[in-house]
């Protein structure tokens, strides 16, 4: 598999530092169309309105050279995936789940996990860089990993449409990118697998948010809660990968492509 990296957080801080208004989301409009009626860069999970805070992260993230570091993460995801086919450009984002309403955290996780048909459709692939977290090198090169992987699979399998589906894809991609996050206490595994056992078929975005993201994530939205810790279903998910004899390589050679 052949991966680049974009060069968007220049042009992301360019943005951050003109005064916050309609000059501004002009700027960023034209930035992400190029002036077409089209996409020309993967910026939609970028807050226009953002506040200084974004403009800090991402002066943070330049001074750490941040896309050399996922340029270099890139190269040795591409390395594992030798006999995947396709190519992926990646870009780092910042995406603003720390102060304004403009994205909300799990709606935009969920997209960006599971519903990528238009990114891909592209030749993209979006690493959030959520500002409510420290970044370090080693952060980045893992998330780097989780999106080389998280696309490679939906290209080799396309989108997931069930819980299943959705698990297996962030179990395998958790392991690939060397995750150790979410994880749960045995007995709280143990608790999670029971509850979820009776919707691993469901589809409806309500039952399947609350099983990957727990109750506290489901009110804050709206949606039932079902008696779950936080990210309790990726964690659970990441843990069933970990158990398989297969590698994530292996995984992704031995299945067929086909399309969505």
């Amino acid at each position: 598999m052949k991966i680049d990296v974009l060069q968007l957080l220049a042009t992301q801080r360019d943005l951050y530092a003109m005064p916050r208004g309609m000059d501004r989301f002009r700027a960023y409009i034209a930035a992400m169309t190029g002036g077409t009626d089209d996409l020309a860069l993967p910026l939609v999970s970028m807050n226009p309105m953002g506040k200084e805070h974004i403009a800090a992260m991402i002066d943070n993230l330049l001074n750490m050279d941040a896309e050399s570091v996922a340029r270099a993460a890139a190269a040795e995801a591409s390395e594992r995936l030798p006999n995947i086919p396709g190519q992926i450009s990646l870009g780092l984002v910042a995406t603003d789940d720390g102060q304004g309403g403009w994205t909300n955290r799990y709606f935009t996780e969920m997209a960006l996990r599971f519903e990528t048909a238009q990114l891909l459709r592209r030749g993209w692939a979006v690493v959030p860089l959520w500002t409510s977290e420290p970044w370090s090198p080693d952060c980045i090169r893992e998330e780097v990993r989780a999106s080389v992987y998280r696309s490679a699979f939906q290209q080799q399998h396309s989108q997931p449409q069930t819980l299943a589906a959705m698990m297996i894809q962030e179990g395998w991609t958790a392991r690939f990118a060397g995750a150790a996050q979410p994880a749960l206490e045995p007995d709280d595994l143990d608790y999670t697998r029971v509850v979820l056992e009776p919707h691993r078929a469901a589809s409806d975005r309500p039952t399947v948010f609350a099983c990957l993201y727990g109750d506290e994530a489901a009110r804050s939205v709206g949606y039932p809660p079902l008696g779950l810790s936080a990210r309790a279903g990726l964690a659970l998910a990441r843990v069933e990968a970990l158990a398989q004899p297969a590698t994530p390589e292996e995984l992704l050679s031995a299945c067929p492509k086909h399309d969505a």
